[in-house]
């Protein structure tokens, strides 16, 4: 099966490499320096204390995607217009479209701008690039889908080896999601701590459990039943994901863009729809943008003698 990856990020890699040493045909769409790299090296996975390279085809130009029976669009969300843009006109009609994306819009995003169906996939996997074409995984790696032929988009990825369950209520597991990663999303970047050493700080797990409460009193205002399990999932990441930096730490580290207009800030947002207070989901999402703004490696210090 020809299978695109829109998106050759930590997460786009990680499910790419497990597709196409299953043996599929996988095409990358990344940018120019990824592309190189992976020409030149293949993709290589880091896992288990192995190192295997993927025989993957890399391409900067989304006319790479032509002919892709599955599109998995892995891009942060705040470049998912530029990418439904882009696949548009390359999109076989026959094609099953994935958004593996943080929150809680982006498929109906792509819907609009492709036309079709997209079946939104809630994604739980420690991974982070380990240099230009390599991927390195550091914990879980599961996912779950729901809607039309999801059952075939399971089998192939089970077959992959990558852990896919098929669930009732789209919107409601999207919504789980974006309350785990408010709750801990910015707080990594922000103490520019892995989850494990983070939820060790004193009063961290309250104050994550108050973050979660807010976010799920939208979701009810949402219309939205959040499943009852979401504060035992985010109890737990600390441990599964001990080690792991957000992946808000890690674009604020690198000095890239975040996503917290689409985690705390869609909280904030829609908070104001419905006249609820969110005050630690808007305090949050301002430091994060002080912080993204300012830059988090460029500290000058002044004192006044």
């Amino acid at each position: 099966m020809k299978i695109a990856i829109v998106g050759a990020g930590a997460v786009g890699c990680y499910y790419g490499a497990m597709l196409a040493l299953a043996g599929h045909q996988v095409v990358l769409v990344g940018r120019a320096a990824f592309v190189e790299a992976v020409s030149r090296n293949g993709l290589i996975l880091e896992k288990h204390g192995e190192r295997r390279v993927a025989s993957v085809e890399a391409s900067s130009d989304p006319a790479a995607i032509a002919g892709a029976e599955l599109a998995m669009v892995c891009v942060k969300s705040g470049d998912t217009e530029r990418a439904g843009r882009e696949m548009a006109p390359h999109l076989s009609p026959s094609c099953i479209v994935l958004s593996l994306q943080n929150g809680v819009s982006n498929a109906a995003t792509l819907e609009t701008l492709l036309g079709r169906r997209v079946m939104p996939v809630v994604v739980y996997v420690a991974s982070r690039m380990n240099g230009a074409g390599v991927v390195r995984h550091e914990g879980r790696g599961e996912l779950a889908l729901s809607g039309e032929r999801a059952h075939e988009v399971a089998g192939v990825l089970n077959a992959a080896g990558v852990e896919t369950q098929i669930g009732e209520d789209p919107m409601a597991s999207l919504w789980a999601k974006l309350v785990v990663n408010c709750a801990i999303n910015p707080l990594s970047a922000i103490t520019r701590l892995p989850y494990g050493k983070m939820v060790g700080q004193d009063g961290m797990p309250q104050l994550m459990e108050e973050i979660a409460g807010e976010a799920i009193a939208v979701a009810r205002a949402e219309g939205v039943a959040v499943p009852d399990g979401v504060f035992e999932t985010l109890r737990a990441i600390p441990s599964s994901m001990a080690e792991q930096y957000s992946s808000t730490a890690q674009d604020l580290v690198n000095g890239k863009p975040t996503e917290i207009d689409f985690l705390n800030g869609e909280i904030v947002a829609r908070a104001a729809r419905h006249d609820i207070a969110v005050p630690l989901n808007r305090t949050l999402t301002l430091l994060v943008k002080s912080a993204e703004r300012f830059g988090v490696n460029d500290l000058t210090v002044h004192v006044e003698r």
